[in-house]
């Protein structure tokens, strides 16, 4: 018999959703960044568990946003709680159940819809253990969660029980993916999200979330495959801060996306990187376009 089913990872900003997805998918299948809001859409990974299959949905982090490209966000993510058959609050253990996350869950008793919702609390490696406890404690009496578990998406402790138990909670019905596969995203989205995290990683505090990656063309051959790619800013003074002096910003964060495509494609990358400054890209992107 073989069940198949989406499961929507909710949480509020760095709490570990990416990371939990991509060990759970046994994969790089969503890009990670200490930056909050990393995520910007719905990712899929996908994950075989006995004769399960569960479509883990990795949902941008649910903040209160103020302008219409947050907003935007916050709304994927509940979009994400819509079409999902179970749900899994992530909460950062090391931050304990604050008013970001508290709010959250309120918000999500109020919009669950009898899905069966289970809690990760995740960081427990940077938490000592009295306070871990005390913890769980609080979060059992919200009385909102069927199991709570204890977990390290980094180094994967506690993950392989959280599977276990979503499984058999997942609708009787056909595979929707090979089990081998592991995620839905194209090679082409995936690798223009590698791109953005060494943007992340590279660039100040504010200027990421000003910015977007596209692939323009992927030109594969037997050993080489040739990827050109575009960043999208906003303003004519971001893109001088992305190109650096003398294009030593933008060589840095090529090198770097380069090495890593050539790791996850198993063949050698030549990747041109170039800026692009348009001021509605934002708006676009809310459209859809």
């Amino acid at each position: 018999m073989q069940r198949c089913g989406m499961v929507a990872v909710i949480g509020a900003p760095n709490a570990g959703k990416s990371t939990l997805v991509n060990r759970l998918a046994g994969g790089k299948v969503s890009i990670v960044t200490p930056k909050e809001q990393t995520t910007r859409f719905r990712v899929r990974g996908l994950c075989m568990r006995g004769d399960a299959q569960l479509i883990f949905i990795d949902t941008p982090g649910i903040f209160d946003g103020r302008r219409a490209f947050e907003k935007g966000l916050v709304e994927e993510a509940w979009a994400g709680v819509a079409d999902a058959d179970a749900l899994l609050a992530v909460v950062d253990a090391s931050k304990g159940m604050d008013a970001t996350s508290l709010g959250l869950m309120e918000r999500l008793r109020e919009r669950r819809g009898g899905k069966p919702l289970v809690l990760a609390l995740n960081k427990v490696d940077a938490v000592r253990k009295p306070f871990l406890l005390k913890l769980a404690a609080v979060c059992g009496e919200l009385g909102l969660f069927e199991r709570i578990f204890m977990i390290s998406a980094a180094t994967g402790d506690g993950v392989e029980d959280v599977a276990a138990h979503l499984a058999p909670l997942m609708p009787e019905g056909p595979w929707l993916y090979p089990p081998d596969q592991l995620t839905d995203q194209s090679l082409r989205a995936l690798a223009a999200e590698i791109t953005r995290e060494k943007l992340f990683m590279q660039l100040r505090q504010e200027l990421p979330y000003d910015l977007t990656v596209e692939t323009e063309t992927w030109e594969e051959r037997a050993e080489l495959i040739r990827i050109s790619q575009k960043i999208v800013v906003e303003r004519e003074g971001q893109k001088k801060i992305v190109i650096g002096e003398g294009g030593a910003g933008l060589k840095t964060i090529g090198i770097a996306a380069r090495l890593e495509l050539e790791r996850m494609l198993g063949k050698r990358v030549h990747l041109e990187l170039f800026v692009k400054v348009d001021k509605q890209w934002k708006t676009k992107s809310l459209r859809g376009a």
